[in-house]
């Protein structure tokens, strides 16, 4: 690949680092070249680095697009790069005159750039912003920076993030701690815990909290030290107020520091109180030598450290909460050291230099290959179901038909209909338009090439004949703006007034071209209703496909919420009925003799938070025990991960059943609903009892015998799984006959 990377050349920091080591890193096997605006360190610094580096001193904007365009065209640069403002307003004169690509990194909040300088914001920063708007494609320097770049309505199919890679190979400190605090003039002894920060002295930065916050641990744990490493326009300021509040001979500033491994090699825990970060290099260059780390929860910082697991997180500018980190860390040694190595074992993994050269290389292979794609014609898919609605089962339903999607065309657009568009925007880095927004997603189904109506029950009159309505006329209007209409994965039924089931008859024989669907009794509701027309596989639910979460991201799921994750446990997903209050005690019984007769200690899992809390804390606390009740995380695979830990599933919920049999841990079901039943009867599993049946006595039996039983083999699991990919073959079918 040829790409060409434009930026100002004044650039310091974060930026540069990030920059140039990916530069140097790309030109190892691509043809890069760097464009600067000026001359100076930055520009010599890429020379010495052996990146081929050209300066154009001009002030004239436009002279200097149409030049760059001309050189674009003749050399064949397959994409242009931007980094910063300046950049930026040359890419969006580009993006004009040249047919590649152009895509700008965001390395920080372009509304906080200017912080504290009001002259520059109103230019450099006001130019900034009009331009970012214009470029077609945006990268994040974390998926928090993509994520707040989505929320103020930048289009999340267009947004890619990574991350400010370190190079843990090269690791090489010139001076010892003692005589580095020597030099620096901080007085520490043997016993002193050293808290360290390297960051511009500017108002985004904060360092004011994290003195105010050290001086309130001071005075607990004298043994703490602060040194405070950069330059800014903050200085003076900074040091009048650890002069006022903090005891003497606790605070040095060292100023601006050039050997950075030998800071971090002397300090014992790395801070960071930014008020805002995309992900701040600051963080893993302390990874790299396994400090401890406290950091404001901002931006990009939660994706390297997990609160408990990795690091310690405060809310930005709470001093009070750092202070208390701060004596955490000074009173426990080892806690500090645990952390230390965690954080440097998951940035060497995670957040090296290669990982993000590597994932640049594939943003760009992507937007050469959107270049090529067709223009003009339809393109894209269109789901549609019970999203959006804080159930994780229906949502999970999503993750994996996303991923399936994927796998036919990684380019391909997708958008879904959802009761909340931006936070769907912001999870999946799709289209979305509101469930009911009629115009909205008309438009987008005049654009798409398949409709996919899927993901759970959606065609049955149970909940209310006004869901049945909506989802039957969406199929009809899929079908009449030219689209194919896959019904997908789904359930059907039950569909009880005879009205409706001609209604769902007639649209379904009329509008739709094919239909997968999760087990047998669907098809047989399908064919008692009258259905035909439409091709009907029986296939499996598309959440069997969601693959566990790394096994580091389930341990710090455990952990976070004060769980061990080797402890044997049975895990309760309980939902409010009718006929439920009378059973909660009953699972409680249950679940307490079997923790009595096989050690397994009770979970108690809300799958839809909003709804299921209350019926999960009725039972858990006729346990006796106060067993741990919890909120299902915004994770379908990590959501897997964890029933994967467990010994025994007992659910009334269909899907963390679903979940469970994908991760082939034993499962007992409380049917409340004729589609569990049904979804058990279709793998072949009979432990499960109607909810009106549940006694502790019964419960226990049928939870034992499961246990006895085991887990499914692996055989059993990739049969299901492989029934789910079915799914996939027949949106791939629909999508090639539909070119």
């Amino acid at each position: 690949m040829k790409i060409i990377h434009l930026i100002s050349g004044g650039d310091v920091g974060g930026a540069k680092t990030h920059v140039l080591s990916l530069l140097q890193g790309l030109g190892r096997t691509e043809q890069v070249r760097l464009v600067c605006f000026l001359e100076g360190p930055f520009a010599q610094e890429a020379r010495e680095l052996g990146i081929d580096t050209v300066v154009i001193a001009s002030n004239h904007v436009f002279r200097i697009a149409r030049d760059l365009a001309a050189e674009i065209r003749g050399e064949g640069y397959e994409v242009v790069h931007c980094h910063g403002s300046r950049a930026n307003l040359i890419g969006t004169l580009l993006h004009r005159q040249v047919a590649v690509p152009v895509v700008t990194t965001v390395h920080s909040d372009y509304r906080l750039d200017y912080l504290g300088r009001p002259f520059h914001r109103l230019t450099y920063g006001l130019i900034n912003s009009f331009c970012l708007r214009r470029l077609p494609y945006h990268i994040g320097v974390s998926n928090a920076m993509a994520q707040l770049l989505i929320s103020r309505g930048f289009d999340p199919q267009t947004m890619f993030s990574i991350y400010n890679g370190v190079n843990f190979s090269d690791i090489r400190h010139s001076v010892e701690r003692d005589a580095y605090f020597e030099s620096v003039g901080l007085s520490a002894g043997p016993d002193s815990v050293v808290f360290g920060i390297a960051a511009w002295l500017r108002p985004v930065k904060d360092v004011g909290t994290l003195i105010r916050g050290f001086a309130l641990a001071a005075r607990r744990c004298p043994s703490a030290r602060l040194l405070i490493a950069g330059d800014g326009e903050q200085a003076a300021e900074l040091k009048k107020l650890a002069a006022s509040l903090c005891p003497a001979g606790t605070v040095c500033f060292a100023g601006w520091v050039t050997d950075m491994d030998s800071f971090y090699h002397a300090i014992d825990v790395n801070t960071l109180t930014s008020l805002s970060e995309t992900f701040p290099y600051a963080l893993t260059e302390g990874a790299r030598h396994g400090c401890a780390t406290i950091a404001s929860r901002v931006g990009g910082v939660p994706d390297l450290i997990e609160d408990g697991v990795t690091g310690l997180l405060f809310p930005p500018q709470d001093a009070e909460a750092l202070a208390e980190h701060i004596c955490t860390l000074v009173r426990d040694r080892a806690l500090l050291s645990r952390l230390g190595r965690a954080l440097f074992e998951k940035a060497r993994r995670d957040f090296s230099e290669e990982a993000t050269v590597e994932k640049q290389k594939e943003i760009y292979r992507v937007l050469i290959r959107r270049a090529q794609r067709p223009r003009g014609r339809r393109d894209g898919v269109l789901i549609c179901g019970a999203y959006g609605k804080g159930n994780a089962g229906d949502d999970s339903i999503l993750e994996a038909i996303i991923g399936q999607m994927r796998r036919i065309d990684p380019d391909m657009p997708l958008y879904v209909l959802t009761r909340t568009p931006m936070a769907t925007k912001l999870r999946y880095g799709i289209g979305a338009a509101y469930t009911f927004d009629i115009p909205k997603f008309l438009h987008i189904m005049r654009h798409t090439r398949l409709y996919l109506n899927g993901g759970g029950s959606l065609i049955q009159d149970v909940t209310s004949t006004r869901s049945l309505r909506y989802y039957l006329a969406s199929i009809r209007w899929a079908k009449k703006t030219g689209n194919r209409v896959l019904m997908y994965g789904c359930g059907i039924g039950p569909v009880n007034k005879p009205s409706n089931r001609r209604r769902a008859a007639r649209v379904i024989s009329r509008c739709v071209d094919a239909i997968t669907l999760r087990e047998d009794s669907s098809r047989d509701e399908l064919s008692s209703m009258g259905v035909s027309g439409p091709e009907i596989t029986v296939t499996a639910d598309p959440a069997l496909l969601l693959t566990p979460a790394a096994p580091q991201q389930v341990d710090g799921w455990f952990l976070q919420n004060g769980l061990d994750p080797h402890q044997a446990y049975v895990l309760l997903v309980l939902r409010p009925w009718q006929g439920y209050e009378e059973k909660a005690p009953a699972f409680a019984q249950a679940a307490a003799e079997l923790c009595r007769r096989h050690g397994l200690k009770p979970v108690f899992l809300a799958l839809e938070p909003g709804r299921d809390l209350p019926a999960c804390r009725m039972a858990a606390e006729a346990v006796g025990s106060a067993p741990p009740v919890l909120s299902v995380p915004n994770d379908g695979r990590l959501i897997v991960g964890i029933l994967g830990r467990m010994h025994l599933v007992v659910s009334m919920r269909l899907h963390a059943l679903i979940f469970a049999a994908a991760a082939g841990t034993p499962v007992v079901g409380a049917v409340y609903d004729p589609k569990v039943q049904a979804f058990l009867d279709y793998l072949g599993q009979k432990a499960y009892l109607a909810l009106e049946d549940v006694t502790s006595s019964s419960l226990l039996r049928i939870m034992e015998d499961a246990l006895e039983q085991g887990a499914r083999s692996a055989a059993d699991v990739a049969r299901l799984r492989a029934l789910a990919a079915e799914n996939e073959a027949a949106a791939r079918r629909l999508l090639e006959e539909s070119k």
